[in-house]
């Protein structure tokens, strides 16, 4: 500031030397141009020496050695998050100068927010999370985006646009898959269907049970005569299960929106001795011993459907970012696949189970 100020005096001063005295400058005008020209390079100068160091800065983050990523889970109730959680840490194994903090909210918005916070003061490279409900966590991430950090969502979406990139599957098109099939081949004659949904509010169920209606629609003979939720846990379906197949003398098919509470419909139906009357549809696929693919190798489930984690994308993603410096594509669009008992041990073997 000093410097500046007094090349801008030292200006002044040869301007009032030209004013009272022409012929030592050679014409007023000429000197007072002159000597702000000089001043305006010197300027430019300066403002290019800043952004090149500024680009120096910058280039200075790309030679980090250890990047700091915080995962937050939205529950690790579920054996798809427990597998979500599983997959990022192999895939960040490939990659040592990452650190992985993670952070389980076990369904409960305000400690997922406090967790979110937590990784904001802590000034991580990055956030990964799969927020347990839209709305509420939607300020909060935004506050870590708009606090420079970039956030990666992974299978659930907040209201807004205020993150880094969106990882998941389509869920309202898996759910009009179900409901297809279910409409054309598991009640193709029509039938009564109890729905069991996940945790009120998540973006992934609100679009399978929109997409379910959409797919069965073109059946006018099904019928959905009761509706609950059961928080994606398996227990709790137990007991949904049980009160409406106590209040539904006639039930043909369980939809739950993930494999856990299809089995949970199952065991109930089981309990009260209806197993072999009714259907189960379940989501997510898991190829693990108590998974979605399993189930339907020993016929518990009907139907299920391979949904990604994404765990390994999002480790992905964080490299290119953070390493490569590359810009991410705001979505990425993860494929799915039908279990049927027809093709379940060809994909338990593809997706590695056993």
């Amino acid at each position: 500031m000093m410097k500046k100020g007094f090349k801008r005096m030292l200006g002044l001063g040869m301007a009032a030397v030209c004013a009272f005295g022409l012929s030592a400058c050679g014409g007023g005008q000429s000197a007072s141009t002159t000597a702000q020209s000089q001043e305006a390079k010197s300027e430019a100068g300066e403002s290019k020496s800043e952004a090149a160091e500024s680009k120096s800065e910058a280039a200075g983050t790309q030679d980090k050695k250890e990047f700091v990523i915080g995962m937050s889970q939205c529950n690790l109730g579920e054996p798809w998050r427990v597998a979500m959680n599983d997959q990022i840490k192999m895939a960040a194994e490939k990659h040592p100068e990452f650190k992985i903090i993670y952070a389980d909210a076990a369904q409960d918005n305000s400690k997922q927010i406090a967790d979110i916070q937590n990784f904001i003061q802590q000034k991580v490279d990055l956030i990964i999370t799969s927020p347990n409900e839209a709305t509420p966590l939607t300020n909060v991430v935004k506050e870590a985006y708009d606090a420079g950090i970039p956030v990666i969502l992974l299978d659930r979406k907040i209201d807004g646009d205020s993150y880094t990139q969106f990882i998941g599957a389509d869920n309202v098109d898996m759910g009009r898959v179900a409901g297809e099939y279910v409409a054309n081949t598991l009640l193709k004659d029509g039938g009564k269907v109890c729905e069991i949904k996940g945790l009120e509010g998540t973006s992934g169920g609100i679009d399978r049970d929109k997409g379910f209606r959409e797919g069965i629609a073109s059946n006018p003979n099904i019928e959905i005569v009761a509706v609950n939720n059961a928080d994606w846990l398996r227990e709790k379906a137990i007991t949904v299960a049980e009160e409406m197949l106590q209040t539904n003398k006639e039930i043909d098919l369980f939809i739950a929106l993930n494999d856990p509470m299809a089995e949970g419909a199952y065991i109930a139906a089981k309990q009260a001795g209806r197993e072999k009357d009714i259907m189960f549809v379940g989501f997510d696929g898991l190829p693990t011993p108590d998974g979605g693919i399993k189930s339907v190798i020993d016929k518990r489930i009907n139907m299920t459907q391979v949904y990604p984690t994404g765990g390994a994308e999002a480790i992905q993603s964080a490299y290119e970012l953070l390493v490569e410096g590359k810009e991410l594509e705001k979505n990425i669009t993860l494929k799915s696949e039908v279990v049927v008992p027809e093709n379940a041990e060809e994909l338990l073997t593809k997706y590695g189970g056993k």
